[in-house]
C-alpha cells in the first residue's frame, strides 16, 4: 500500500466520524475531537507520514476547526511527564556516547557467561540495569545489546541460515524476551509508559508515579526475569551449552575500552543519584521529572554530553510533539465528555457480567490485539484508555485494571517479529524463522501473562493498591 492509499483511508475514516450522527447526549466537539482522535491513531498505524508530523497536523486541526482552543490544544507540551521522557531519552546518550552501557553488559559477561543459560540471563541483567534511563527500547536491545549477542553468536560459530541453533537463536530470543520484561518494569523504560500514567491520571483519576510503577512491577519482574530464560533454555534449548569462551571476548572488550573514563564515573554516580531520588520521592517530595532534569544539567555540567548531543536527539524531540499532541486531545476527550460516555454505555452492555471476567475478557482482548499492531505508542493511544474505563465502570479495583494494562502494554511486543522497535533488529539477524518466533511469543506471553497479572495482583494486594 502506498502512502497516497494509505494517506486517503487515514483521511476517509476522519470523515467519516465527523459527519456520522451524533449520538445522543454527546456534545457535537466531543464527537469530532474523536474523528481527528481516531484518524490521528489510523495515521499513527498507517504511517502515511511520519507520527510526529501526522500528530503536529492533528492538534492544528484541532484548533482550526474551533474544536479546542490554542491554550487547550497545546495543553500537553507542559505536561510535566513529558519532559521526564525527553530527559530520560538525554541521559540515555550519556549511555551510549560514553560506552557505559557496553562496559556494564562486557563486565557482567565477564563475571557470569561461562554458560549459555548463564549468558542469556546476563544479557536481560545488562537490559535490566540500564533500562530505567534508557525509554527507547530500541536503543537499548539494539544499539548496546544487539552489537553484543551478534558477536557472541558468532564467536561460537553460530550463523543464520547455517548453524543457528548452536546459541544463536537462543541468545537473541533471551535478549529480545528480556528487554519486553524490562520496558515494563519502570516508568521510563518504554516511551509509551509515561503516555500509559497520562491517560490513567486523566481517565480513572489515577496517579501512577515513578515509585509506584517501580514498586508494583519488581515483584513479578523479577519473577518474569528469573522464569523467562530458563524456560526459553527448556523449549528452545541451544545446542552448546557450556560458553568458556565468552568470559575471554568479553575480558578482551573490556582491555579494548580500558579504564573508566572519567565521563563514564560521572554518569554512573549522576544515574545512581537518580535512581535514589527516584525511589525516595515520597520522602524528598522532588518531582520524578526535576529529578530527571537535574541528572541531565548534571551530565552537561561535567561536560558528559554536551548541547549539540541534546539537539541531536531526533527520538526526544519527536517524541515530545507526538506525546503532547496525543496527551492534550486525550485529555480533552475526556474534558468533553466522551470517555465517560463511552464507558457507561459499554458497561451498560456488559453489565450482566461479573467485574472479574469482564475484566479478564478485556485484558486478554487488550493483549492479544497487538497482532494488528506494528508499535506499542499506537496500540496503548487506541486502546488503553476505552479498555480501562470499561473496565472499571463494570466494577473492576482502578488500580488493578490501571497496572494490569500498563504491563500488559509492554508484554504484549513478545508475540509477533513486527511487535515493537526492536522486532525487526532480532528477526532480522535471520537466527529464528517466523512461525517459531510467533510459536514462542506465545508460550511467552501466557507465562507472563500468570505472572504479571496473576502474581502480580497478589501483589498489589499486599502494597494495598485494591
Amino acid at each position: 500500500m502506498n502512502k497516497k492509499i494509505r494517506a486517503l483511508l487515514t483521511c476517509a475514516v476522519g470523515l467519516a466520524i465527523w459527519f456520522s450522527p451524533i449520538p445522543t447526549g454527546l456534545d457535537p466537539k466531543a464527537w469530532h475531537l474523536l474523528a481527528i482522535f481516531v484518524a490521528t491513531i489510523i495515521g499513527f498505524i498507517l504511517q502515511p507520514l511520519p507520527i510526529g508530523a501526522i500528530a503536529f497536523i492533528s492538534v492544528t486541526l484541532s484548533a482550526l476547526t474551533g474544536i479546542l482552543d490554542a491554550k487547550a490544544a497545546l495543553a500537553g507540551f507542559a505536561n510535566s511527564t513529558i519532559w521526564l521522557i525527553v530527559s530520560a531519552f538525554i541521559f540515555a546518550i550519556g549511555f551510549v556516547k560514553t560506552g557505559l552501557g557496553l562496559r556494564i553488559a562486557y563486565y557482567l559477561i565477564r563475571l557470569l557467561g561461562d554458560s549459555t543459560l548463564k549468558l542469556g540471563y546476563t544479557l536481560v541483567l545488562s537490559d535490566l540495569i540500564i533500562s530505567p534511563a534508557t525509554p527507547s527500547n530500541t536503543a537499548r536491545a539494539g544499539g548496546v545489546l544487539f552489537p553484543i549477542v551478534r558477536s557472541l553468536a558468532e564467536a561460537f560459530g553460530s550463523k543464520p541460515g547455517e548453524s543457528p541453533r548452536k546459541v544463536g537463536a537462543y541468545l537473541m530470543q533471551t535478549a529480545y524476551q528480556g528487554n519486553a520484561i524490562t520496558s515494563a518494569m519502570f516508568l521510563t523504560s518504554m516511551a509509551g509508559n509515561p503516555l500509559i500514567a497520562l491517560l490513567a491520571l486523566k481517565t480513572l483519576k489515577i496517579d501512577i508515579t515513578w515509585n509506584l510503577w517501580a514498586k508494583a512491577a519488581i515483584v513479578p519482574g523479577i519473577i518474569s526475569i528469573l522464569v523467562i530464560p530458563y524456560l526459553l533454555y527448556k523449549i528452545y534449548p541451544p545446542e552448546i551449552k557450556k560458553t568458556p569462551e565468552a568470559k575471554e571476548i568479553a575480558a578482551k572488550e573490556l582491555v579494548k575500552m580500558g579504564p573508566m573514563k572519567f565521563e563514564e564515573k560521572v554518569l554512573a554516580i549522576v544515574f545512581i543519584g537518580a535512581l535514589i531520588l527516584w525511589a525516595t520521592s515520597q520522602y524528598t517530595k522532588i518531582d520524578a521529572t526535576i529529578v530527571a532534569m537535574l541528572g541531565v544539567s548534571a551530565m552537561l555540567v561535567a561536560k558528559v554530553i554536551d548541547w549539540k548531543d541534546v539537539l541531536a536527539e531526533k527520538g526526544a524531540w519527536d517524541t515530545l510533539v507526538w506525546m503532547g499532541v496525543l496527551v492534550a486531545l486525550a485529555g480533552n476527550l475526556s474534558e468533553l465528555g466522551f470517555i465517560p460516555w463511552f464507558a457507561k454505555n459499554v458497561g451498560n452492555m456488559i453489565s450482566g457480567i461479573s467485574w472479574f471476567w469482564a475484566f479478564v475478557i478485556l485484558l486478554v482482548v487488550y493483549l492479544y490485539a497487538h497482532y494488528g499492531f506494528a508499535s506499542l505508542t499506537a496500540h496503548i493511544t487506541a486502546m488503553y484508555a476505552a479498555f480501562a474505563s470499561v473496565a472499571v465502570a463494570a466494577g473492576a479495583p482502578p488500580y488493578l485494571v490501571a497496572l494490569s494494562l500498563a504491563f500488559m502494554s509492554n508484554l504484549c511486543m513478545s508475540l509477533t517479529h513486527y511487535a515493537a522497535g526492536p522486532s525487526p533488529i532480532y528477526f532480522g539477524a535471520g537466527y529464528v524463522d517466523q512461525g517459531t518466533w510467533w510459536k514462542l511469543g506465545f508460550i511467552v506471553s501466557i507465562v507472563n501473562l500468570f505472572i504479571w497479572v496473576g502474581i502480580g495482583a497478589v501483589w498489589w494486594k499486599a502494597l494495598g493498591l485494591w
